[in-house]
């Protein structure tokens, strides 16, 4: 089993930055991709980036391209994510998930990131 623990979530002005983690522990991890997802009130959860664990590559919704980085440390088997010129939309409790297979099948508890305008 496979346990995600996010941390790094909080509360910033507009324009200001946060960097999540997310640790990974358990049996042997190797995914094939890891993510992050955010769900806002009221709203379904939607993806907001991704990176292949082996290669690096990472992907990224449209709404966050520019603003946000995602990368990783393979030896600490933890992810990150970056996120520059924080926006209110972009309040939500973000995720961590593994794909292990061919889904995003592992789920982190999720921490809150709030933007004041």
């Amino acid at each position: 089993q496979v346990q995600l623990v996010e941390s790094g979530g909080g509360l910033v002005q507009a324009g200001g930055s946060l960097r999540l983690s997310c640790a990974a522990s358990g049996r042997t991890f190797r995914p094939r991709h890891m993510g992050w997802f955010r769900q806002a009130p009221g709203k379904e959860r939607e993806f907001v980036a991704s990176i292949n664990w082996s290669s690096g590559s990472t992907y990224y919704a449209d709404s966050v391209k520019g603003r946000f980085t995602m990368s990783r440390d393979n030896a600490k088997n933890t992810v990150y994510l970056q996120m520059d010129d924080l926006k209110s939309e972009d309040t939500a409790v973000y995720y961590c998930a593994g794909q292990m297979s061919s889904t995003f099948n592992y789920w982190g508890q999720g921490t809150q990131v709030t933007v004041s305008s």
